[in-house]
């Protein structure tokens, strides 16, 4: 578990292409010094097992279905990554809750700067957008943001300076990929909705009624 506060933003040292799984290594300097084999790392969102230590390098085994699913398969040497240690307890939370489970992969369509203002507008499938609602929650490389805007197919979140200096996000461009995981909360709530209506579609309909919320316990 994670906190979407990114640690530290740190280079790509190397990727190995091998049969069953991609070696990511990553340089990540000092982070590494209490990491032990087998710790869990957020690499741009991506929840990953430290599986080799080499100096200041860390290994990563990335698996077929990660690499297919997550903006990891367009790394290369010399990238810059987010990187997030995991939570331990007794830590302060000071972003939301994050998996490190990528939901899908956005693209950059705007950057704005208007007045002070930096968004970036993000274009994401009808799977994701349901999930998405102005003000909640979102992780995007593993960043913890507040969105600002939901529209049809795209969402914006504002970045302040900090956010830009800290994370890779303010050197991401318009047409760039992006790992966006949605929140937690907000995807069992529509899943508990659904299995109350049977479907996203009966719920906007109106198939969700004050009687069945009480029924199952929402009211009293």
């Amino acid at each position: 578990m994670f906190a979407g506060i990114i640690e530290r933003v740190c280079s790509v040292a190397a990727v190995r292409p091998a049969a069953d799984a991609v070696r990511l290594e990553v340089d990540l300097g000092d982070l590494l010094d209490d990491l032990e084999l087998g710790a869990s790392v957020a690499i741009n969102g991506v929840c990953l097992t430290l599986a080799e230590r080499r100096g200041s390098v860390g290994g990563f085994d990335v698996v077929p279905e990660t690499w297919r699913v997550t903006s990891l398969s367009s790394l290369q040497a010399g990238d810059p990554v987010n990187v997030e240690r995991s939570l331990r307890v007794g830590d302060r939370l000071e972003g939301h809750f994050v998996q490190g489970h990528v939901d899908g992969v956005g693209k950059i369509d705007r950057v704005q700067r208007d007045q002070g203002e930096y968004k970036i507008w993000v274009s994401a499938d009808a799977g994701l957008m349901r999930y998405l609602v102005r003000k909640g929650s979102v992780a995007l490389d593993g960043t913890s943001l507040t969105i600002v805007d939901v529209q049809e197919n795209r969402f914006s979140v504002a970045l302040i300076p900090t956010t830009l200096e800290r994370t890779v996000l303010g050197l991401r461009r318009p047409g760039d990929s992006i790992n966006i995981e949605t929140d937690i909360l907000a995807r069992l709530i529509v899943a508990q909705l659904e299995a109350l209506t049977g479907s996203a579609d009966r719920a906007a309909s109106g198939g969700l009624t004050w009687e069945r919320l009480q029924e199952s316990g929402f009211l009293t």
